[in-house]
């Protein structure tokens, strides 16, 4: 990241201040003062919680976050992130108070009395914090926003460490000084995922090219996520206990459905670095260990990428040290990270799984591969290295004349590469290419 700052920062920053501070205190109290009065106002507590210590110390980390929420508009360097940092930290406000007026919960413990610095700190905080503001925590959306930023930001150790210590510490905080049940806190942190997710500090917005999607195929797909995230909530709900954790995968598969029915690819917020942003990590955990997976049982028969020919070889996504033979990678996964570009020259080319990638896509990998292949042995992959990657290839072949038609590429390929498979989508994208990289 660039070290230069924008000018006008500061006052930026201020006047988000300015907005952003009495909007919290003005919903948060008006929530508060509405459910207080309601008589339907439940509790969602598991037994165990009931051996959760009360450690009063703990109330300088919990209350430590109202000063990093300020200190961290010191920390961008530009008016988009600084914008973008803002409108996250808004939108967790207006998520967790919407839900504190939809669906009201109410902390359950009773205080002991306290005196000294301690008991003054938990005096002043009762006087506007009623134990009604319950699930998803506010606290642990904005620690979820603030923590994410910070470690952008700090990366020299031991500062770093010391950062992520004490933001774990804040997150401990809620149980140990009695405010939260712990159903608040992994809804809490959901929130917090879901407002980065909305805004990140680079790139696209995930709804900015968004568009309903004409391909039949990706809808089919869609619908077939989005009934396993509905089967997994509908489970969750049933078993409850334990099984409500089951609304992750509920979640991370219906994120995949909207990818495939309007999003697209940059849904999965994969990176020029190859990797997925924070927010898309946490929130599509579920899905991305079962694609990871899912490659792997694939290809644990033949892990080894294959030479198609002059240097360019097709492979499934590296793992750690997979890509160490290669100079250059050109990626077509946009679901799973590729997290060995270090020193790598790396070309991102996102493309859903299971859907033919668009021909000028196709067209821009095989520029891609025959300017990357000139600095030494190039990988070409996907999830397994079987479809997406090897219509790039087969691109690449047709469009450097290195193959005279795609009946040609593709017995090529399959000959050095057996599974590979090139649907009727595949080669039509193939017929459309017309210029020469």
């Amino acid at each position: 990241m660039n070290p230069m700052r924008e000018p006008g920062l500061i006052r930026r920053g201020v006047l988000w201040l300015l907005l952003l501070g009495p909007f919290f205190f003005l919903s948060y109290g008006l929530a508060n003062s509405h459910t207080a009065g309601r008589d339907d106002v439940g509790s969602l507590v598991f037994a165990w919680e009931r051996h959760i210590p009360l450690w009063p110390w703990t109330i300088l980390p919990y209350w430590s976050i109202d000063l990093l929420y300020g200190l961290s508009f010191l920390l961008p360097r530009t008016r988009r992130e600084m914008d973008r940092h803002a409108l996250a930290l808004l939108t967790a406000q207006v998520i967790s108070v919407s839900c504190f007026l939809l669906w009201p919960l109410r902390f359950t413990f009773e205080r002991p009395e306290m005196s000294g610095l301690f008991g003054w700190l938990f005096e002043v905080l009762m006087g506007f914090d009623k134990p009604f503001n319950q699930a998803p925590s506010l606290h642990i959306a904005l620690l979820v926003i603030i923590w994410t930023l910070f470690a952008r930001h700090l990366q020299q150790n031991p500062w770093r460490w010391a950062m992520h210590g004490w933001m774990a510490l804040i997150g401990l905080s809620v149980l140990t000084t009695w405010q939260h049940h712990f159903i608040d806190l992994p809804t809490g942190a959901l929130a917090g995922f879901v407002c980065l997710w909305l805004w990140p500090s680079e790139g696209h917005l995930p709804w900015q090219h968004a568009q309903l999607a004409r391909n039949p195929h990706r809808w089919r797909l869609a619908l077939r996520y989005g009934a396993g995230a509905l089967g997994c909530a509908a489970l969750a709900l049933l078993v409850g206990g334990a099984g409500l954790w089951l609304l992750w995968p509920a979640l991370a598969l219906l994120l995949v459905a909207l990818n495939y029915g309007a999003l697209g690819a940059q849904g999965f917020q994969k990176g020029s670095d190859g990797r997925l942003s924070v927010a898309a990590s946490a929130l599509l955990a579920p899905y991305t260990l079962g694609a990871w997976i899912n490659s792997r049982l694939w290809t644990w028969r033949h892990p080894q990428a294959d030479e198609i020919c002059d240097g360019v070889f097709l492979g499934r996504i590296p793992g750690r040290g997979e890509a160490s033979t290669f100079v250059a990678i050109v990626d077509l996964c946009a679901e799973l990270p590729c997290s060995t570009t270090q020193g790598i020259d790396y070309q991102l080319l996102p493309t859903l799984d299971l859907v033919a990638p668009q021909s000028q896509l196709l067209q821009q990998a095989a520029v891609a591969i025959e300017r990357l292949r000139q600095q030494g042995p190039l990988l070409v992959c996907c999830a397994l290295g079987y479809s997406r990657s090897a219509s790039a290839v087969a691109a690449w072949l047709l469009l450097t004349g290195r193959c005279s038609d795609i009946a040609q590429a593709q017995v090529l390929i399959h000959k050095v590469r057996q599974g590979v498979v090139l649907s009727p989508a595949h080669r039509l994208a193939l017929q459309q290419l017309d210029a020469q990289p």
